[in-house]
């Protein structure tokens, strides 16, 4: 099942990005006093109760004057409700209701996707009482919370958790046709590289960002080699929607790496690797999916000898710490390197799909682990008796130990770095685990 998606919507400065940054536990939108100020898209993982969901905070899809805001605003409300699975309006206590909460409120009552009225900045017994009045915007799930605080956010997402069904890692079949997501910003040549690989105009390809309005899906079947290719390309804008909003083509690009078995993340060569590509490739990695670094437009680029060598050093350093990814300069326009593009792709996702007998997993790991021990903690020796490989889609280990919650990152990397130095897994997030004995 692709990901389960919840939006964040309601009008500027009711506080969405605190609660965003809240739900996904890092640092991620700005949050300032200015209505406005998040900028950056913001899409990220909650987890919560063993079952994780996409979270968009539209906050970060208005433009600048707030002479626009309403009219954005009650746009992103209307693609959250076609294209998110729940929503959760965020009204705030401090200001009381507005007209605008009252129309964007009027939107929602006539969807029929599950909608959570969050009544944020309720963080004393004065406002609980004035947040009352915000029953009668008609909702049947009413939340009061503090987004900085974070009290009263548990019930909420117990609630959204409740929504979603109960599935175990998804089986693996290793007959199905892989799936490879073509990704990236608006504008770097995915719909080029779609045409490059089928060999067919099967995209409008233009200068424009945003051409292509929806994921399209091409069974390509050529050479021996049999795979589904999902073009996200820059998707930006839906017919109904005139404005340009970045805001849709996020909801469809999480929807496309959800469905996919391989990310091909596509990057600009003369522009080199933004935050917002860094966004997507943790995105994608958080997901557990393969991942092929494609910088495209290299033709266009001056390039002397060491040029491809000095990129990849530098692009594997800002890609740290999962940089085990294979990166490839290609040129769409001039179909450079691209059936390398597919060949790497499928090694990916064998590797994806790899399992290392357990006797030989004991052997290689107990070694390395003899070799380093896992440092002493509280005068606590940890020591590791057994090793086994998951039966799940993302390649998953279990190191058994006397004392799991002792094991801290720095040896976790040790244990992920010499798994990938003796089984290939490049391009794939590996997951690793500490279990009691």
């Amino acid at each position: 099942m692709p990901g389960f998606t919840v939006a964040i919507v309601g009008r500027p400065n009711v506080g969405k990005s605190t609660f965003f940054n809240r739900l996904i536990e890092q640092r991620k939108a700005i949050v300032e006093n200015t209505p406005g100020v998040t900028r950056d898209r913001q899409y990220g993982i909650c987890e919560w109760s063993g079952k994780s969901f996409n979270i968009i905070d539209t906050g970060g899809f208005v433009p600048e004057g707030t002479a626009v805001f309403e009219k954005e605003i009650r746009q992103q409300v209307m693609i959250a409700i076609e294209e998110s699975n729940a929503i959760v309006f965020m009204v705030d206590a401090a200001t009381g209701i507005t007209d605008f909460d009252e129309s964007v409120a009027d939107m929602l009552r006539r969807s029929t996707k599950p909608v959570f009225l969050v009544v944020n900045k309720v963080d004393n017994s004065a406002r609980l009482l004035e947040a009352a009045e915000f029953y009668s915007l008609g909702f049947e799930q009413n939340y009061f919370l503090s987004s900085i605080s974070g009290s009263g956010t548990g019930d909420l997402l117990d609630d959204i958790a409740a929504l979603m069904p109960n599935l175990d890692e998804e089986e693996v079949d290793a007959n199905a046709i892989p799936r490879f997501a073509i990704i990236g910003q608006p504008n770097v040549g995915k719909s080029s590289l779609l045409n490059a690989l089928v060999g067919s105009e099967r995209t409008i390809v233009s200068d424009i960002a945003g051409t292509t309005r929806d994921t399209i899906h091409t069974h390509y079947k050529l050479f021996q080699k049999e795979f589904v290719l999902i073009d996200t390309a820059g998707i930006r804008r839906k017919a109904r929607v005139d404005e340009d909003l970045e805001f849709y083509s996020v909801i469809r690009a999480i929807k496309a790496v959800d469905e996919a078995d391989v990310c091909l993340l596509l990057i600009d060569a003369e522009k080199g690797i933004t935050q917002q590509d860094l966004n997507i490739f943790s995105l994608a990695a958080k997901k557990g999916k393969g991942i092929v670094l494609l910088v495209n437009k290299w033709d266009l680029l001056e390039r002397e000898t060491n040029t491809a060598r000095d990129q990849e050093k530098e692009l594997k350093q800002r890609l740290a710490p999962f940089n085990d990814v294979p990166i490839l300069f290609i040129s769409a326009k001039e179909k450079l390197r691209i059936f390398k593009v597919i060949e790497t792709a499928l090694e990916v996702h064998e590797n994806r799909l790899r399992k290392v007998p357990t006797s030989k997993l004991n052997d290689v790991m107990l070694k390395a682990i003899e070799s380093y021990h896992p440092p002493v903690v509280r005068g606590n020796t940890v020591k590791v008796k057994y090793v086994t490989q998951l039966p799940t889609v993302v390649p998953s280990f279990a190191f058994f130990c006397n004392y799991p919650d002792d094991i801290k990152t720095p040896y976790r990397n040790y244990l992920e770095n010499k798994i990938r130095e003796h089984f290939n897994f490049r391009g794939v997030p590996v997951r690793i685990f500490f279990r009691k004995k």
